[in-house]
């Protein structure tokens, strides 16, 4: 039997098993790294709101909803595109409250929207 083969496994066995020890603490001072980091950020972050910094009710109570139907506006039709600032309804113009109250409904055996396998048609 040669002793020198036995010498270099023995020595490749112990390489062997240092680098999981190397590998383990080189994760370990990567995440105390990215500990140390999160927390310097977090000590840069604005102190959360103190109580009297905190929103309040209005004076008559919690404002309610308001239940109206608004009145359907046509977009109009030009040879030019119309950019979205150009549309009512969307920023620049308010619309008008319906003078009905009651909401407008589908007609009677259709299923409200397109293509989905009612029986169509009045």
């Amino acid at each position: 039997m040669i002793t020198a083969s036995l010498d270099i496994a023995a020595t490749r066995g112990y390489v062997i098993g240092v680098w999981p020890f190397v590998v383990a603490v080189g994760l370990l001072v990567l995440l105390i790294g990215a500990f140390w980091l999160g927390a310097r950020i977090r000590r840069r972050e604005p102190a959360p709101p103190r109580p009297e910094e905190q929103p309040r009710l209005p004076e008559g109570g919690p404002v309610g909803e308001v239940l109206e139907n608004r009145e359907p506006d046509e977009v109009p039709r030009s040879r030019d595109r119309l950019t979205p600032h150009q549309l009512k309804e969307h920023g620049n113009l308010g619309s008008r409250t319906s003078p009905t109250r009651t909401r407008p409904r589908w007609n009677e055996g259709g299923s409200g929207s397109f293509g989905s396998g009612g029986p169509g048609g009045p």
